[in-house]
């Protein structure tokens, strides 16, 4: 016969009570989601990295490589080769910043806000999935309370 495990703290099973801590469900829905979204993405040819830089383009466009590195977080290295990648595809452009010539300005081409769109209406509809077992009022209560978490409420 197993032995059951138990936490010391608690006397409950290990695995429940690990199952039950917020740390532990918020991690296996983040992974749920950003799953549901890649999948989602890739439908278009379209990765995270690549789609959340399009959109921060899209938001504070004309907007400089620097500051798109820092608002989005990404690793300047690793924005040069995002932004490489969006570029090729002719999806956004490279310039010389009016304001500041030794600074690069990032814009959405026309092609660019259409794949957006395109990109938007596929993670909105993962989106949709990821929350499918909650009513409308949960859905609202739900958001309103991870943006309290997360220190946006």
């Amino acid at each position: 016969m197993a032995h059951t495990r138990t936490d010391p703290g608690t006397g409950e099973p290990a695995l429940t009570h690990i199952q039950s801590l917020p740390s532990w469900l918020l991690n296996r829905a983040s992974a749920r989601g950003r799953r549901l979204v890649a999948d989602a993405l890739a439908q278009d040819g379209m990765r995270m990295p690549h789609h959340a830089v399009l959109s921060a383009v899209a938001d504070l466009g004309p907007v400089a490589q620097a500051e798109l590195g820092r608002t989005t977080g990404f690793d300047p290295k690793d924005m040069v080769g995002i932004l490489n990648d969006l570029q090729a595809q002719e999806l956004i452009t490279r310039a010389p910043d009016p304001s500041d010539r030794r600074k690069n300005a990032i814009t959405l081409t026309d092609e660019g806000r259409k794949r957006l769109a395109r990109l938007t209406e596929l993670g909105d509809e993962a989106n949709e999935e990821l929350l499918s077992a909650l009513s409308p009022a949960e859905r609202q209560l739900f958001l309103a309370l991870l943006a309290r978490v997360v220190g946006q409420g």
